[in-house]
C-alpha cells in the first residue's frame, strides 16, 4: 500500500507546517512499569492530535481545483479538528460529519477551525452513507479518517519522526481505531528496523480489529461503549487491516478503568495531559499487557490531548 518513501515523501509537505513534537520519558512511570518508554507526544500537536498529519498530506496532494471544490470528512473528533485545521491552511471549505455524542470540546473546536458541521446519530446513522451523500451534492472532495494512501502516509510521519529521535526500540505500541496510525507507523517501524516488535492497542468493548486478527478477516461490532471515543470504530479499515495483519505481533486490550487510571497518572506524575484514546498504548505497558522482558524499550504513541473540561474532572474524581 504505502513505502518508506511515501512517509518520507509526506514529511517533506508537512515540515514546517506541524510541529515535530517531542519524545518525553517519565522516570515514575518506568518504575511503574518496568519498561523504558518514550512517549510520542502528539498530544502536543496542532489540533490536539496526530490527525493533522494525515489530514494535511492528503489536502497537500489535491489538486487546485480538487482544493477549490472543498472537501468532506466524518469523524467523532480528532480527524474533524485536523481535516477543517488543514482546510483552512491551504485555503478551503470543509464540511464535517460528527455524531450528537462527540465531545463537546472537539465539536467546538472543529467549528472554530471554520468548518461546518452536519450531526448525525452514531446509533442508527451510517457516517460514511452520510459523507458520500454530501460528496454526491456538494460535489467536494471525501478526506476519509485513515482508508487512504496519503492519510496512511501523513500518519506514518508520527513514527518517522520517533525512530529518527529515538532509532533503537524493542517494541512500538499505538492506539487502533480505523488503524491509519498503525499502518503507516508499523511500515516506517519495519523498514527502519525488521526486529521490532508492534502491538496496537484497543479499549476491551472496540475490540474490532483484535476479532477480525483472529477471524483472519474483518468483522463488525455494535456500537462500543468505551470511554476511548476515538476508537469507537465498528470494523477496522478496508485498506488498512491487511496491513495490520501483516506487521503487527497483536492487539493488546485494556478496559475503561485502566485507561482512566492511565490518564491520572500521566497528567499527575508525567505532566502530560492526555486524552482517554491518546492513553490507551501507555495503559497497556502500566497494566501489564505488553509480552516482553522487563527493561525493554517501547515507544508509545501518546495519539491525542483532546479531552473534555466535564470529562477530566470526572476522571480526576475517580477511585
Amino acid at each position: 500500500m504505502i513505502t518508506l518513501d511515501d512517509v518520507r515523501a509526506a514529511a517533506g509537505r508537512l515540515r514546517d507546517r506541524i510541529h515535530r513534537t517531542p519524545v518525553v520519558t517519565c522516570r515514575s512511570f518506568d518504575e511503574a512499569s518496568g519498561f523504558s518508554v518514550f512517549f510520542k507526544c502528539e498530544n502536543l500537536q496542532r489540533a490536539g492530535s496526530f490527525k493533522i498529519r494525515g489530514a494535511l498530506n492528503k489536502l497537500l496532494t489535491l489538486s487546485d481545483g480538487e482544493r477549490a471544490r472543498g472537501v468532506v470528512a466524518f469523524s467523532s473528533g480528532n480527524h474533524a479538528q485536523g481535516v477543517a485545521l488543514a482546510a483552512r491552511m491551504v485555503g478551503t471549505s470543509a464540511v464535517i460529519a460528527m455524531p450528537t455524542d462527540a465531545p463537546r470540546l472537539k465539536l467546538a473546536a472543529t467549528r472554530g477551525y471554520g468548518a461546518d458541521v452536519v450531526l448525525y446519530d452514531r446509533q442508527t446513522e451510517d457516517r460514511e452513507a452520510i459523507a458520500r451523500r454530501l460528496v454526491a451534492e456538494t460535489g467536494r472532495v471525501l478526506v476519509p479518517p485513515y482508508d487512504d494512501p496519503a492519510i496512511i502516509a501523513g500518519q506514518g510521519t508520527t513514527a518517522l519522526e520517533l525512530f529518527e529521535d529515538v532509532p533503537v526500540l524493542d517494541a512500538l505500541l499505538t492506539p487502533v481505531g480505523g488503524g491509519g496510525l498503525m499502518a503507516g507507523s508499523s511500515t516506517v517501524a519495519k523498514a527502519m528496523d525488521s526486529a521490532v516488535r508492534l502491538f496496537g492497542v484497543e479499549a476491551e468493548s472496540a475490540n474490532d480489529t483484535w476479532l477480525s486478527l483472529q477471524k483472519g478477516e474483518r468483522v463488525t461490532i455494535a456500537p462500543p461503549p468505551t470511554i476511548a471515543d476515538g476508537i469507537r470504530n465498528l470494523s477496522p479499515g478496508e485498506l488498512t487491516f491487511p496491513i495490520l495483519q501483516k506487521n503487527l505481533e497483536g492487539i493488546l486490550l485494556v478496559a475503561d478503568a485502566e485507561i482512566v487510571e492511565t490518564v491520572k497518572f500521566l497528567l499527575l506524575r508525567a505532566k502530560l495531559l492526555v486524552e482517554p484514546t491518546g492513553a490507551v498504548g501507555a495503559a497497556a505497558v502500566l497494566a501489564g499487557r505488553l509480552p516482553l522482558p522487563k527493561g525493554s524499550r517501547v515507544g508509545v504513541v501518546l495519539s491525542g490531548g483532546n479531552v473534555d473540561p466535564g470529562a477530566l474532572a470526572d476522571i480526576l474524581k475517580a477511585s
